[in-house]
């Protein structure tokens, strides 16, 4: 059927079949890194959570953002709420960045659930439209002239929904699975954010 397709429909289906490609990739590729990412974190935070101050505490990078913002206000140690909150700031903003650099990569997903059925679609009309010029240049309605255009129609339509269907699937997923990790990131801010409480009330008791 391929074979015997208009090149508007060859082109079509072409592009469809990479699109899955495409698809498969980023799931392979995201949920490895997402499993990475998130025994990380897990540790990070058993590590963090545990430390009895941030001095302490493993080396990462929400620690680092708390322990550079200490030492920048290392001339205003009267102030305590305020490093508090200029360090949960600077957590803030890593926790941000942390979640765009997990959705790197998801956008393609979106756009390919949202795209392919209507390319497949185009795929579909243009072979419904050279099974009409078929029937009109034989002046026949025989099925033998109109059955190769329809085909190709059905597989194009086929392929956009292939290419979709698993594309919005593994995107969802990958929603739910980056929210969990940006939750489990949170807590690790406000592991590191006790720690910076706990070294001020032992400073002020002294």
């Amino acid at each position: 059927m391929f074979l015997a397709a208009d090149w508007v429909v060859q082109a079509v289906m072409i592009g469809l079949v990479v699109a899955s490609v495409l698809t498969w990739t980023v799931f392979l590729a995201k949920s490895l890194e997402l499993a990475a990412a998130h025994r990380r974190q897990t540790r990070a935070l058993a590590a963090i959570d545990s430390a009895p101050s941030l001095d302490a505490a493993p080396a990462n990078d929400l620690v680092a953002a708390a322990q550079v913002e200490r030492k920048l206000s290392v001339d205003n140690n009267n102030d305590r709420d305020g490093l508090k909150e200029r360090i949960a700031s600077r957590l803030e903003r890593l926790e941000a960045a942390t979640g765009r650099r997990m959705l790197k990569g998801t956008g393609v997903l979106a756009t390919i659930g949202a795209t392919a059925p209507f390319v497949g679609l185009f795929g579909t009309v243009w072979g419904i439209m050279n099974s009409f010029i078929g029937i009109s240049k034989s002046q026949t309605t025989n099925l033998a002239v109109v059955a190769p255009g329809i085909a190709e129609a059905l597989l194009a339509t086929a392929l956009g929904l292939a290419a979709a269907i698993p594309a919005v699937v593994i995107y969802n997923h990958f929603s739910r699975r980056i929210a969990a990790y940006r939750a489990l990131v949170g807590d690790t801010s406000a592991a590191v954010l006790r720690l910076v409480s706990r070294d001020i009330g032992k400073a002020g008791a002294k």
